[in-house]
C-alpha cells in the first residue's frame, strides 16, 4: 500500500514538471516569434510598440512622406550658374593684362546711340552693344555704323522680355529672330548674348551653349537707366571698377529715361581709366575670344 502511494506520487510530480516545461516553450515562442499573416507591420522602441502602414512595394512608409513631396528644388542663383558655366556666363574677364570693356545695353535710338558713337570715335575707344532687335530692325544705318566704326556688337533679344519668365520657345524665337537680323543687316552671326535686366535660367543656357553663344553680365553698373547726372554715373562706374571689369551703360533706354548722364560722364571715365593705365576694350578681346562665330 505504502509503495502504490509512492508511486502515485512520483507520476504527480512527473505531469506536474512536464506541464510547467510546456508552458514555457509556448511563452517563449510567442515572444520571440512574429506574425505572418499581420496587415500592418510593429516597430518597437522604447518598450512601446508604433503600427506603420506598408507602401506598394512591401516596405515600410517613410515617416516624413515621399521625396516629390518633400524636395524643394530651388533654381540656382546667377551666381551659381557663373560658377557652374564659368566658360561660357561671364562677369568679368582677367585682371591681367589691365583691361576694360565698356559695354552698352537696348541700343540702338536716334537720340542717344549716334551721341555715344560720337564720343567713343573722339577718344578712339571701341566698345561693345548690346543690341534689341526690333530696334536694329528699325534703325539698320546705325547698326551698319556702330559696326564701321570697330564696334562689337551682342544679342540683348528681339523685344527686351525678361528671359526668366518666359517659355522656352519664347525665349529662343527672342534670341534667334536677332541673330538672323543682325547676319542680314551685317553678315554678322554674333557670339555673345546679355539677357534683359540680367536674367537667365539654367535651361536657357544650356541652349545657348549648344548653340555655341556665351552669357555676358557685368560686375560694374553705371545705374545710368535712373536718370542720374554726369557726376553720379562717373562716381558709380569708378568706385568700383578695377581691371578685367565689364562696365554697363546704356545706349538708349525705355519710355522717359534720360541717358544725358551717361553721355556728358563718357569722357571722363574714358581718361580717368587710361591714366590708371588700363586699355579699353571690346568683350572678345577681354576675354580673348572671338568676336563673332
Amino acid at each position: 500500500m505504502m509503495v502504490r502511494k509512492r508511486y502515485l506520487r512520483n507520476c504527480l510530480l512527473m505531469m506536474l514538471l512536464f506541464a510547467v516545461m510546456i508552458t514555457g516553450c509556448y511563452s517563449n515562442s510567442n515572444t520571440n516569434g512574429t506574425s505572418s499573416n499581420s496587415n500592418q507591420a510593429k516597430s518597437v522602441k522604447n518598450n512601446t510598440i508604433k503600427e506603420y502602414k506598408l507602401v506598394p512595394n512591401g516596405a515600410p512608409e517613410l515617416a516624413g512622406g515621399p521625396e516629390n513631396k518633400n524636395r524643394n528644388t530651388q533654381p540656382l542663383t546667377l551666381e551659381e550658374l557663373r560658377k557652374k558655366y564659368r566658360s561660357n556666363f561671364h562677369f568679368s574677364g582677367p585682371s591681367t593684362p589691365p583691361r576694360v570693356a565698356l559695354t552698352f545695353d537696348d541700343a540702338p535710338d536716334q537720340l542717344f546711340t549716334p551721341r555715344v558713337l560720337d564720343v567713343l570715335k573722339e577718344y578712339k575707344v571701341k566698345a561693345t552693344f548690346f543690341v534689341v532687335g526690333n530696334r536694329a530692325q528699325k534703325h539698320p544705318d546705325i547698326i551698319n555704323r556702330i559696326v564701321k566704326e570697330g564696334h562689337i556688337l551682342g544679342n540683348h533679344t528681339y523685344n527686351h522680355p525678361n528671359l526668366a519668365k518666359v517659355s522656352n520657345t519664347v525665349f529662343q524665337r527672342e534670341v534667334s529672330d536677332t541673330q538672323q537680323t543682325i547676319k542680314k543687316l551685317t553678315g554678322k552671326t554674333m557670339r555673345y548674348l546679355r539677357p534683359p535686366y540680367g536674367n537667365i535660367t539654367e535651361e536657357q543656357i544650356k541652349w545657348l551653349v549648344s548653340k555655341n553663344i556665351s552669357i555676358v553680365n557685368w560686375n560694374v553698373d553705371s545705374l545710368d537707366w535712373k536718370g542720374l547726372n554726369a557726376e553720379q554715373v562717373l562716381a558709380n562706374v569708378m568706385g568700383d571698377v578695377t581691371a578685367g571689369a565689364i562696365v554697363l551703360q546704356h545706349s538708349a533706354g525705355g519710355e522717359g529715361e534720360d541717358l544725358s548722364g551717361t553721355v556728358q560722364a563718357l569722357p571722363q571715365i574714358i581718361k580717368q581709366l587710361r591714366n590708371q593705365g588700363i586699355e579699353l576694350v571690346t568683350v572678345p578681346e577681354l576675354l580673348k575670344k572671338p568676336a563673332y562665330k
